[in-house]
């Protein structure tokens, strides 16, 4: 794999370019960021405790599915259901008053990361289809796409919830084939920064490009990304949108 270069190979054939959601377009920390202030919250200690939110959030996403769809509930339900644990986690003795409130209603409108919309925009303006496929539950997505301006700039935003089953369950993946009308699944771009998202959808038959932000180590697991970015900035040169 490479990382982010002025010479990247591009991917051919590409009809459409997906992107998951928290850890990819929008920023999953700058929720807690935001009310480290106004709860007097230390910088590590917080950091920690969106750390644990984050893990919890995906573990128990795998962990429903795991245990099989009529144990599948919305994605903003396991969000706050991860909350609690980390909060508990946390304070044990309980949280700041309003504080969990606070983290719910800023995670309906997360940051994104810099270069996101500027990239959505030259896809958007080469003519490029482009789509959001995520475990988020709609009416999150919705609320953290039009508070970050992405709405416009989307053909597509597509949840799971429709499924009842989170990813990387195959058939996630093959959402975004069927609702954007492509010819084939490698007629897909697909950007994660989650490692193991990347190396499903790779698995799936995606052209699949890890947007790797925090310098993770690679998974071992079914599925190797076609590239290593670290951010999205160079996506437009990779997919022949120039």
């Amino acid at each position: 794999m490479q990382t982010g270069s002025p010479m990247i190979e591009r991917f051919e054939g590409i009809e459409a370019c997906v992107f998951d959601a928290y850890g990819t377009l929008f920023d999953v920390h700058s929720a807690v960021a935001r009310c480290r202030d106004d709860f007097g919250l230390e910088v590590e200690a917080s950091q920690v405790m969106s750390d644990v939110w984050r893990a919890k959030q995906l573990s128990y996403s795998w962990l429903r599915s795991l245990m099989g769809r009529r144990h599948y509930v919305p994605f903003w339900q396991v969000t706050g259901d991860a909350l609690d644990f980390a909060l508990e986690t946390a304070f044990p003795s309980g949280p700041p008053t309003g504080l969990r409130q606070a983290l719910m209603d800023s995670y309906r409108t997360l940051d994104t990361y810099p270069e996101v919309i500027g990239v959505l925009q030259a896809l958007k303006d080469g003519g490029m289809k482009t789509a959001i496929l995520s475990n988020g539950s709609p009416e999150m997505l919705r609320s953290v796409c039009d508070s970050t301006g992405c709405t416009p700039l989307l053909d597509a935003v597509l949840s799971v919830d429709e499924l009842g089953v989170f990813k990387p369950d195959p058939s996630v993946y093959q959402l975004a084939v069927d609702r954007l009308g492509v010819t084939k699944p490698a007629a897909i771009s697909f950007q994660s920064s989650n490692a193991w998202d990347a190396a499903a959808a790779a698995a799936f038959g995606f052209q699949v490009a890890w947007c790797n932000r925090f310098a993770q180590v690679r998974e071992r697991l079914p599925g190797v990304p076609d590239r290593e970015l670290t951010s999205l900035d160079s996506l437009p040169s990779i997919v022949g949108v120039t």
